[in-house]
């Protein structure tokens, strides 16, 4: 490597770096922001009980999103993700109401069919080259309409009191907002600082690169798409016990807030940039937004309108940024 490749190398992994903080910088103002002004036209806005009700019901979005951002950093996309968290709730709750089973296996099982799921997945597109695109899209109707056929809709009652994660409390903090925290910092610390991290880096920036820097694609796309199925399987665990029964349908538009929750937090959608940080963010942000037009008597229905803003801007950044490194590596 000459010293000129490897000084553009030290200046695109620092801009790359300095793009991460400065989305989780933007993200963090913006919820100081958004706190103020709504706070300033509702004051009970900044409760305890209400923040603490935003954070515990984004937990399992940005739980589920830090699974996505892998993906997105990968190169890829999961359009299925929330028909199959409606699947493995449904999985739970029937295994939670079923006398015949253990209650622990109603929180393993959801885990291990996401991770089964998202090895299929895996093996689809990293060993048969099928478009990530193509085969979630498949995968989605498959989930979608095998939920439907096997529940008929009808929804799941008398969940168990030990069945009820999301409703637990730890020192005074919902369990779900501890667990979002604990797999944040764990799945950032991973993604920074081990190989295979570092290669989900490598194979979303440059796939050609990584090759030829000995990085396998196929084995480093069947573990992001493991792990994204383990991320959707805790997720769906704490979806099923948010109350005290289960619907049992996929919920409407559940995989496009997750992966505005990833592309937001600053994950691009061409891959090889983002933190699952980022993506937690955008996730609490999102639910912050929706929490501040319920205080401000705002109609919900511009909550979709804002965040396809949201994610129109944080793409357009996107470009801009690499259109900027595209040109700098011109001029050396």
């Amino acid at each position: 490597m000459t010293s000129q490749t490897a000084a553009f190398d030290v200046r695109v992994i620092r801009d790359r770096l300095t793009t991460k903080l400065n989305q989780e910088l933007i993200l963090t103002l913006s919820l100081i922001v958004l706190t103020v002004i709504t706070t300033s036209i509702n004051s009970r806005f900044v409760s305890a009980g209400n923040l603490s009700d935003m954070l515990a019901n984004s937990a399992y979005i940005a739980i589920a999103a830090i699974g996505m951002s892998m993906v997105i950093i990968s190169g890829n996309i999961d359009i299925s993700v929330g028909s199959l968290i409606g699947l493995l709730a449904t999985i739970a709750g029937k295994i939670a109401t079923d006398g015949d089973f253990p209650l622990w296996m109603a929180y393993v099982v959801p885990v291990i069919v996401g991770a089964l799921a998202g090895a299929v997945t895996g093996f689809l597109v990293a060993y048969l080259g099928i478009p990530a695109i193509v085969v979630t899209l498949g995968m989605m109707s498959v989930l979608k309409g095998g939920l439907i056929l096997w529940t008929s809709g009808r929804w799941i009652y008398g969940l168990p009191s030990g069945f009820k994660l999301a409703q637990w409390d730890l020192l005074g903090t919902p369990v779900p907002v501890l667990l979002m925290i604990f797999l944040t910092i764990v799945a950032a610390l991973w993604m920074r600082y081990s190989n295979t991290g570092r290669a989900i880096y490598a194979v979303g920036g440059n796939a050609e690169a990584a090759r030829l820097a000995g990085i396998s694609r196929r084995r480093t796309l069947m573990t992001v798409f493991i792990l994204h199925g383990v991320t959707t399987g805790i997720a769906s665990l704490l979806f099923a016990t948010k109350f005290n029964t289960i619907q049992s349908t996929v919920p409407p538009g559940l995989e496009l807030f997750i992966i505005s929750a990833s592309v937001i937090g600053g994950v691009s959608i061409l891959g090889g940039v983002g933190t699952v940080i980022g993506s937690t963010l955008g996730a609490v942000l999102l639910k912050a937004i929706d929490s501040a037009m319920i205080f401000t008597s705002i109609s919900q229905y511009w909550l979709q309108a804002v965040q396809g803003m949201l994610i129109l801007l944080t793409v357009l950044a996107d470009l801009l940024r690499r259109r900027r490194q595209s040109y700098l590596m011109s001029r050396e």
